[in-house]
């Protein structure tokens, strides 16, 4: 039965690291893969994270099942982390936290949940994207559409942004980034967020909101503002939040689905359904990274100690994206590609064209994707000058 399937080519970042590997250039730099680095290259595992887990272990009295809502210590923390501390949607109980699978599988749930439960909506995303965006709806069943972005000049095009939403069909779905645009990083301001929630309620759209990065772009609360606006003046909103960046445990796949209703009934309903399609996809979400958060959180002083690192990772990718830009100065680029000083999280929409990336891949051993799009966590201050001087040679 198997004759007839055919191959299809490997994802490309996952490419890019086979390649990156094979590569015997010394001066070598990954650009691609989407995890946070240190000045060393390393992706280490944060100290907060690795008391909590001392702590598992020492305390852990049981492996059994979650339940399909996750624990109930983890969406504990979750929500007031995402919606704010006395926050009026938790105090009226109109949320609703399931743990999830990354915030890939919360994405999943999502897609899976609007498919059965609102038939007929499609929804729509920033066009460019997160990649696996434009895989996870259409997988889940929703016909998929883009509204632009980015314009011609690498800048972020809110004018065309705002008309576009303006035209979606009452009732469609239209996912946002919270922050830290992936993979443009470039951000709405809180005016065009105010902006975005008019025709959003205008339009009677369901806002889809993607919280891949709190904390990576201008600091927990800071990167919240769009989410709680949202939730706190709509009646529905759906967030994915994602725990793999800010606390660094990607591989323990560790995220929310946040659902906001208009009232505490309707939320026990959709709360009801989700438990449905997370059974069905995967019965029960993995434990550990769950309870290394709830450990984290419950604990002042853990918290402490993480927030305090988070910030230390925050303030190097921005102060990275300053010294791009600086070093690129001798050279009379610094104002062509200010824009990645302007950016923030991990990702930068460089404006190098496909040409340029490939000429830097195999030129200088430089990796990064062929959009153009780069990863600034794998700056250091020890390639720098390497990067811009072979910048300067493509431009």
């Amino acid at each position: 039965m198997f004759e007839k399937i055919e191959r299809v080519p490997g994802d490309a970042i996952l490419g890019l690291i086979d390649a990156f590997k094979k590569d015997t250039n010394p001066q070598k730099v990954d650009l691609g893969v989407g995890v946070y680095k240190d000045d060393q290259g390393n992706t280490p595992v944060m100290r907060a994270v690795k008391e909590a887990e001392a702590l598992l272990l020492k305390n852990e009295t049981t492996k059994t099942y979650i339940g399909s809502h996750g624990a109930p210590a983890y969406g504990e923390v979750i929500l007031p982390m995402v919606l704010g501390e006395g926050s009026p949607v938790l105090e009226s109980k109109r949320a609703s936290a399931t743990q999830s699978p990354g915030g890939t599988g919360a994405l999943r749930l999502a897609g899976d949940f609007i498919a059965h439960q609102l038939p007929g909506k499609d929804i729509w995303v920033s066009d460019p994207t997160w990649p696996n965006h434009l895989g996870i709806f259409p997988a889940a069943g929703l016909t998929l559409h883009k509204y632009p972005y980015v314009d011609a000049e690498n800048r972020l095009d809110f004018d065309g942004m705002l008309a576009a939403l303006k035209q979606i069909p009452e009732g469609d779905v239209v996912l946002l980034h919270a922050c830290c645009h992936n993979p443009t990083g470039f951000d709405l301001s809180r005016d065009q967020w105010h902006q975005v929630l008019e025709v959003v309620r205008e339009r009677h759209l369901l806002p889809l909101i993607d919280f891949a990065y709190q904390g990576f772009g201008e600091g927990l609360e800071e990167d919240a503002y769009g989410v709680r606006l949202m939730a706190e003046n709509l009646d529905e909103v759906i967030i994915t939040s994602s725990c793999s960046k800010n606390f660094g445990i990607y591989c323990e796949r560790t995220g929310c689905l946040i659902m906001v209703a208009k009232n505490q009934e309707q939320m026990e309903n959709v709360r009801s359904q989700i438990a449905i399609v997370a059974r069905e996809n995967y019965s029960n979400p993995p434990a550990h990274g769950g309870s290394i958060v709830s450990e984290i959180l419950h604990s002042a002083e853990l918290a402490a100690s993480w927030r305090e690192e988070l910030t230390e990772m925050r303030d190097r990718i921005n102060t990275l994206r300053r010294d791009f830009v600086e070093a690129l100065k001798p050279f009379g680029l610094d104002q062509k590609y200010a824009c990645v000083a302007e950016q923030r999280g991990m990702f930068s929409y460089t404006g190098l064209t496909a040409e340029q990336v490939d000429r830097l891949r195999d030129e200088f051993g430089i990796y990064m994707v062929r959009s153009g799009r780069a990863n600034v966590a794998g700056f250091s201050h020890e390639n720098l000058p390497y990067l811009a001087k072979a910048i300067a040679a493509v431009n």
